[in-house]
C-alpha cells in the first residue's frame, strides 16, 4: 500500500532537515548549532523547523540516528547477527567516502563528553553495543582467543578506539592518513600470534 503524498513529502522534509543538521552541525558543532541555522539552510522559519522537530536535541538525536542507519553495519547493531570483520573494513571504507557525516558524528562524539551534552547518553549506549558487536566479531573470526592471546571482549575497546582514532586524524590530515589501508594494517596485526 503506497504511503498517503503528504506523509511522503513530510519524510522527505525530514531528510532534508537532517541533511541540513548535519551540516551546520559539522561546520559549527553542536553547541554553536542553532535550529534557526538549519531552518534557513532548508528555507523554513525556525516554527516551521519546530513543526519537525520540537527541540534541539530532539533534532540531534534524529541526526545521530540517521547516522547509524546510513551506516552500512547498522543491521549488526538491530541483533540482525555479527559483523564479518571484512565488514568492518568495509565500513572503514565507506566512510572515507562521507567526510561530512564522519566530521558530524566526530565533532558530536568529543562534545558529548561534557557534562549534560544531550548526545551523552546516545553514545554511551551505543559505544555498549558496539563494544558487544565487535567482541562477537571477533569471536566469530578467532574464537574465544585472538592469536595474540587476547580475549574478543579484551581487544573489542581497542578495536573501536582504532576506528575512531582513524577518523579523528583522517579529518584533520587527510593526505597523510588512509583510513582504510591504516585499519587493514590494525587487523593485520590482531591475526598475528605473540
Amino acid at each position: 500500500m503506497a504511503k498517503p503524498a503528504v506523509s511522503r513529502r513530510g519524510e522527505e522534509r525530514r531528510a532534508e532537515i537532517l541533511r541540513a543538521a548535519l551540516e551546520v552541525i559539522a561546520e559549527r558543532g553542536y553547541r554553536g548549532a542553532t535550529l534557526g541555522a538549519v531552518a534557513e539552510r532548508v528555507g523554513l522559519t525556525q516554527q516551521g523547523l519546530l513543526h519537525y522537530f520540537r527541540t534541539k536535541e530532539d533534532l540531534l538525536v534524529a541526526v545521530l540516528e540517521a547516522r547509524d542507519q546510513w551506516d552500512t553495519g547498522s543491521a549488526a547493531r538491530h541483533g540482525e547477527g555479527r559483523w564479518p570483520l571484512d565488514l568492518v573494513g568495509s565500513l572503514v571504507d565507506y566512510n572515507a567516502m562521507r567526510p561530512g557525516i564522519v566530521q558530524t558524528f566526530s565533532a558530536l562524539l568529543g562534545e558529548s563528553v561534557t557534562d549534560g551534552h544531550p548526545a551523552r547518553e546516545f553514545f554511551t549506549h551505543r559505544y555498549s553495543l558496539v563494544r558487544d558487536d565487535m567482541a562477537a566479531t571477533l569471536r566469530g573470526e578467532f574464537g574465544e582467543r585472538l592469536p595474540g592471546g587476547l580475549t574478543p571482549e579484551q581487544a573489542a575497546p581497542l578495536l573501536v578506539a582504532v576506528m575512531d582514532g582513524l577518523q579523528f586524524q583522517w579529518l584533520l590530515d587527510p593526505e597523510a592518513v588512509d583510513m582504510s589501508a591504516a585499519f587493514r594494517s590494525f587487523v593485520s596485526l590482531l591475526q598475528q600470534r605473540g
